[in-house]
């Protein structure tokens, strides 16, 4: 799309442009801000041998999950593993290359990657694995160690509201790793529960402003909750 007007009707259209061996960033947490319509899409058109930059890999079967079904993902960059089993087998028998990273230091890597800023030296780490074949150096006497930053060539974001030329809104815990990976990626495209038109949205309450944003699509979402508790 180009212009103001960033809406797209289907999901060719929103993911065009990817390609085999990209890499993607992938915002949610657990379930939470999950573009699931997105994630469908590229499991549908087979769309393989991708880096994926993301808190987790959601759950078997759902999401990420059936990217890991026909092995779509060649290597993870995340911070847990979660609840899906796959994610574990594949990353414990080696199949999928897994790169985990400590939470905070991945959305800053993310965010540093948005900024322009190449990386950053951190604390976090120095002393364990996540330390090895980096470069160390002594801040007052403390040690840190250099992490580079992330980007991407597709991110997909999921939003609360949109309006048609891109600024969006989240809500609550979908704060988490959507906007930082909105900012940091060549394609930003969104997938919206609600899409209003300009100047229905309040400006103060704008968390992602449209020139970060390429395309949106109205999404359909099944909102599962990973672990559901109930009283007896």
């Amino acid at each position: 799309m180009s212009g103001f007007y960033k809406v797209v009707k289907t999901t060719d259209e929103a993911l065009q442009g990817l390609k085999n061996g990209m890499t993607i960033m992938v915002g949610g947490f657990g379930l939470c801000g999950l573009p699931e319509g997105l994630l469908k899409a590229i499991y549908e058109k087979n769309i393989t041998n991708l880096t994926c930059i993301s808190n987790n890999a959601s759950i078997d079967g759902f999401g990420i999950g059936l990217l890991l079904e026909k092995r779509q993902i060649k290597k993870m960059i995340s911070s847990y593993v979660g609840e899906n089993h796959l994610f574990e087998e594949l990353a414990l028998s080696g199949e999928m290359e897994v790169q985990l990273t400590p939470q905070g230091t991945l959305a800053e890597k993310i965010r540093a990657g948005g900024a322009g800023i190449p990386g950053f030296y951190t604390a976090t780490g120095y002393g364990t694995p996540v330390a090895e074949g980096k470069e160390v150096k002594t801040f007052k006497g403390r040690p840190y160690i250099l992490e580079e930053a992330l980007t991407a060539d597709f991110a997909l974001i999921k939003a609360w509201k949109a309006d048609t030329m891109g600024n969006l809104i989240y809500r609550k815990t979908t704060m988490n790793f959507n906007p930082i990976m909105a900012t940091a990626a060549k394609y930003t495209i969104v997938e919206a529960e609600e899409i209003v038109e300009p100047g229905e949205l309040d400006p103060n309450h704008i968390h992602t402003p449209s020139i970060y944003v390429h395309r949106i699509i109205q999404g359909k979402f099944e909102k599962r909750i990973e672990q559901r508790t109930v009283s007896q």
